[in-house]
């Protein structure tokens, strides 16, 4: 089955935000996680306690959305949670372990600029 250019163009942007990631001592646990209440596109696990829930968005330089902010909104973040909830309670080893959210707005080529880091509250 074929990939659209969408699936491409956000599967490219999730895995330049693991990488960088994986350099800054991040170990991935999931990618892509699914379940009723929709996807978690990266989540990895630092030291003894850390979590870090990454919402990967993939940008084009110019678009609708140049700050990339609009999937940011407080539904979307709900259902993150919800999902990450499920996610949890199928691994319960990890409930003792800080969670941070982040989003990660990805430059598509032909862009060179830097990934942007967003910490949602």
């Amino acid at each position: 089955m074929g990939r659209t250019e969408a699936q491409r163009r956000g599967r490219w942007a999730e895995q330049r935000a693991e990488r960088l990631l994986r350099q800054a001592g991040w170990r991935p646990l999931a990618r892509r996680w699914r379940c009723r209440w929709g996807e978690l596109d990266l989540l990895l696990h630092k030291g003894p306690d850390r979590l870090l829930l990454v919402e990967v968005k993939g940008r084009r330089r110019g678009g609708r959305d140049g700050a990339g902010c609009a999937g940011l909104q407080r539904r979307k973040r709900a259902r993150l949670e919800a999902a990450f909830g499920l996610w949890l309670a199928t691994h319960p080893a990890y409930g003792h372990c800080r969670v941070e959210l982040v989003a990660a707005l990805v430059p598509l080529p032909p862009a060179r600029a830097p990934v942007r880091w967003i910490r949602w509250p």
